[in-house]
């Protein structure tokens, strides 16, 4: 057996198209293949559908047990969603009304207190990860609150229904406007070890410092600590608005810049993905760049609280790892399709200021919905696309479902049509044309029973 074979027996063989991006291809559109998913979930194998034979017995499965994809059906990876708190999502779509900071003070903060109430908070992060899962987000970046076990709760849902998740305990000790809403530095370091040491199969711990204006200088250093004692994934956010920016400037007046905070408290790694960066100097790009750090970037949210409009190819210019957020409830949709889109509206109103702009294409933002996640959160080693020894997330999508937003016009039987189907999912498609939903190569949707 060679070295990209895998160990484990074949559980699963599909034939069809499938719709990936590489590192090198932002859009790469295989017909009629075979892949190949393990015992473990892995992607054993991808070979042409014509030697089926040859590969059943290579493999050892029966030709008859492959999964024959409909005319209209194709396999996409899974998206990931790099910033979304799942304690919002109660109010997703409504409270809308006013800048961030007089937003969080007014909506966010009272409603996040609630999460002391465990039947409160398994209420709500049930119906999150839930239509994330409908939604083709099969891994999720999620914020808690300051609660340390409704924070355990929220990695052990996500992990019941088969979502893989990096779940967050908030981190707080500066809140001058619901002050009861906040912990010591000492506090919030032991919940923090406590909550680290539990994890799940699907599930990762993340060190949240929710941004800097909420956390005094010493608790970022104990956070900082943590997640390099631990070799842990950092998520905050950073320059959402110019008002925080220079909100920042006051709180931290010795720092070269937001970014400076986090880098000079050792929570700018490889594994720190930071949200929205809309008002980033070069500078502060260039260290991203070289601590290899990440930049969540949320349209629906920038747009919806008027914090700004984050220009996607400078940060790609600049080398910096970039992946896409809902950022629920900041943005009013659960749905990385809704992030695809709202991707692409900024990059046209970006145009339309500018006509020399170069705008985001769409297999741009396919990629960035998929692989382009995987690389921001660092996970890009077990999912992101299709490729031998990689997890098998994906979605199966039927363009022509019944009761779906697509009509397919037939425009001739070409190969070039027929290629042209997958690509018009993000922009036209919803969560009616995702099927099925696979995890690690288990099948997460439809759901067969809750936990």
């Amino acid at each position: 057996m060679s070295s990209n074979e895998s160990a484990a027996g074949i559980a699963h063989v599909y034939r069809g198209t499938f719709v990936h991006a590489t590192y090198h291809t932002a859009v790469e559109i295989l017909e009629d293949r075979l892949l190949g998913v393990d015992t473990e979930g892995k992607i054993a194998f991808i070979g042409s559908g014509k030697e089926v034979d040859r590969l059943s017995q290579k493999w050892g499965f029966e030709a008859f047990a492959v999964t024959q994809l409909g005319q209209h059906e194709f396999f996409m990876p899974g998206m990931v969603d790099t910033h979304i708190h799942a304690s919002q999502y109660s109010y997703a779509g409504t409270a809308l009304d006013m800048p961030l900071l007089q937003w969080l003070n007014m909506y966010t903060f009272p409603v996040e207190a609630c999460y002391k109430d465990l039947e409160f908070a398994r209420n709500v992060y049930t119906h999150v990860v839930k239509r994330t899962l409908r939604n083709g987000t099969t891994t999720a970046c999620y914020f808690a609150t300051i609660h340390t076990d409704a924070s355990l709760l929220l990695g052990q849902i996500a992990n019941d229904f088969g979502q893989r998740a990096l779940v967050g305990k908030v981190c707080m000790d500066t809140n001058n406007f619901i002050p009861h809403y906040k912990e010591t530095p000492e506090e919030s370091e032991g919940e923090t070890n406590r909550w680290v040491i539990n994890s799940y199969p699907l599930v990762r711990p993340v060190v949240t410092p929710r941004f800097a204006p909420s956390c005094s200088a010493a608790l970022l250093g104990y956070l900082g600590e943590i997640a390099h004692n631990n070799d842990l994934h950092i998520q905050s956010h950073i320059s959402e608005t110019k008002e925080e920016v220079n909100l920042v400037k006051e709180l931290f007046p010795d720092y070269d810049s937001y970014t400076d905070v986090y880098h000079r408290h050792n929570l700018l790694t490889d594994k720190t993905v930071l949200a929205h960066g809309c008002h980033l100097t070069d500078g502060e790009l260039k260290l991203f760049r070289e601590t290899g750090a990440s930049i969540a970037h949320c349209p629906n949210s920038n747009i919806s609280l008027c914090s700004g409009m984050l220009d996607v190819r400078r940060v790609l210019n600049h080398k910096v790892k970039l992946g896409l957020g809902t950022d629920v409830a900041g943005g009013y949709s659960p749905s990385m399709l809704d992030a695809v889109r709202r991707t692409l509206d900024t990059s046209k109103a970006l145009t339309i200021q500018d006509t020399q702009y170069h705008t985001l294409t769409f297999e741009e933002v396919f990629r960035l919905a998929t692989l382009g996640g995987s690389q921001a959160l660092s996970l890009d080693e077990n999912t992101g696309n299709f490729e031998v020894g990689k997890d098998f997330d994906a979605l199966r999508v039927n363009t022509d479902a019944a009761g779906g937003p697509i009509d397919l016009i037939n425009h001739g039987e070409g190969s070039f049509f027929m290629s042209l189907f997958p690509l018009s999912i993000p922009p036209s498609g919803d969560d009616r044309n995702i099927v099925e939903v696979y995890v690690a190569g288990k099948r997460v949707v439809p759901f067969v029973e809750g936990p």
